[in-house]
């Protein structure tokens, strides 16, 4: 038997489990770095050879698009006031829901027996395409020929937060990464001093989900959202404080990083690699952001168009960042405008009152948007869609079986809107109808996932073959779902 030695005892005691897994061959460790370089598809392995995280890389196949601007509705306006356009309906206004509608379904606040709600609003067909259009969106009904419109688009869940997660992260529970945030962990971004995802938000509030909606999960952190704001600095604490000018931040960080480099050819670690990167693009952002950001220098023919008014925070001045963004490379950019919603317990939640002031703050913007993408040549090569996470019923709001004040509509799963242009997307087109009251789809019924998919498609995506491998299986952002719709691609 061994003789006891406690200085052996004391070299153990001061071995931290880091230390461990390193010094031990073959051990946890070694499996673990196997699985980030050599399982799945993960792009990791440049990484860990100290490839910029977002440096661009090749698509699966030649997309059409290189660039997505997402148009998000939070709270969900009512497609019969837009888009769907239903007569029928208007025959049964203020009559009993009957109760082949509410048997067996799931409603956010209807109780009791509801009565129907005609349309709220008159419709037009519009351009040579015919399609149907609401008079609350003028300005949108004069480019109707550039869009395409899906018409019965579902999803299952019935509440705003579950279900905007649904439509950003292919899932309705925190933690998986966004769809901007698998974008660029794809293809990368073709611009060093700006983030590859950035977010604007507009309306005073963020999403119900929060900031999941942007997030990037499992996913090395690089790929996440960047929110920046239209008023104010562009984003949270981009200025130096005082007595600190750009040498002296310029050393500071190249003092961090060669910490972290260290750290990193030790370790391995991707995500020393995203916080050396992350360091690299907050310094360059100083002198990018500030710049892409300003509108004041925008001719005042663009402000017209948009409807913009520099130093507020808006979706009129958003959509206007959003093509300057793209303009510059960034690849996916995310805009949510909140206070959507339609149950009629005040004037501003009422399809009659409150959805048409939202209309117009968002209508003559997001046409220009459109318009002005296609005279600089970028529509093509960038892909818009405007959507929400569900749509309305076609019966009012009742809460415990009581009417609301104003005309309101519930949650609906069945049937909403969501409308595409450029990046290679047909205009022009309808795909999808739902029945003669808006309530289940009859004909080109489509979900979240196909959305996603066509999303990733026209970026030059697989859907299937974009994954990551996480907790010892591959994952994709349309997890075991999806199919492109092909019949709105040109």
């Amino acid at each position: 038997m061994k003789s006891f030695n406690p200085e052996h005892l004391r070299n153990l005691e001061a071995s931290t489990r880091r230390h461990f897994l390193k010094e031990v061959a073959g051990g946890i460790g070694s499996f673990a770095l196997a699985g980030l370089m050599g399982c799945g598809d993960n792009k990791l392995m440049g990484n860990l050879l100290g490839e910029n995280p977002m440096a661009v890389r090749p698509p699966h196949f030649p997309g059409k698009a290189k660039s997505v601007i997402y148009l998000h509705m939070a709270g969900a306006p009512s497609q019969l006031e837009m888009f769907d356009y239903k007569p029928d309906l208007q025959k049964l206004h203020n009559q009993d829901c009957p109760p082949s509608l509410l048997e067996g379904k799931k409603f956010a606040f209807i109780r009791g027996v509801p009565k129907m709600l005609g349309p709220q609003a008159r419709f037009e067909q519009k351009g040579q395409s015919g399609a149907w259009i609401s008079e609350n969106l003028p300005h949108l009904s004069s480019i109707v020929d550039e869009v395409a419109f899906l018409k019965a688009v579902t999803t299952d869940q019935f509440n705003h937060a579950p279900a905007q997660l649904l439509v950003h992260t292919g899932v309705p529970r925190l933690g998986r990464p966004s769809i901007g945030a698998w974008a660029t962990y794809g293809l990368g971004s073709e611009n060093n001093d700006l983030p590859g995802f950035v977010v604007l938000t507009s309306g005073g509030k963020t999403p119900d989900a929060g900031k999941s909606v942007w997030g990037s999960g499992f996913l090395p952190s690089v790929y996440q959202g960047v929110q920046c704001r239209s008023e104010g600095d562009p984003v949270l604490y981009l200025s130096d404080p005082e007595g600190i000018n750009r040498e002296l931040k310029r050393s500071t960080i190249d003092a961090i990083n060669k910490i972290n480099g260290h750290h990193f050819e030790e370790f391995g670690d991707p995500e020393t690699a995203t916080r050396i990167a992350q360091y690299e693009m907050a310094f360059k952002m100083q002198i990018s952001v500030p710049d892409v950001m300003d509108i004041n220098r925008e001719p005042e023919y663009i402000h017209q168009l948009y409807g913009t008014t520099p130093g507020q925070e808006s979706f009129a001045n958003n959509c206007l960042l959003a093509r300057k963004l793209v303009e510059k490379g960034v690849r996916y950019v995310q805009l949510f405008d909140w206070g959507w919603d339609a149950h009629g317990d005040s004037a501003g939640n009422a399809v009659d009152i409150g959805l048409k002031d939202k209309c117009r703050s968002i209508d003559r913007a997001a046409t220009a948007l459109i318009l002005d993408l296609k005279q600089r040549g970028l529509l093509d090569q960038t892909l818009v869609v405007w959507g929400s996470e569900f749509g309305r019923t076609p019966m009012q709001e009742n809460r415990e079986g009581k009417q609301m004040p104003f005309y309101g509509r519930d949650h609906h799963l069945e049937a909403f809107t969501i409308w595409m242009a450029g990046g290679g997307i047909k205009g022009g087109t309808t795909w999808g109808e739902t029945d003669e009251i808006g309530y289940y789809p009859i004909q080109g019924k489509v979900a979240i996932h196909d959305v996603q998919a066509t999303i990733l498609n026209q970026l030059g995506l697989n859907h299937e073959q974009l994954t990551y491998q996480f907790q010892g299986r591959p994952f994709r952002l349309t997890d075991v779902a999806g199919k492109v719709i092909n019949e709105i691609i040109a």
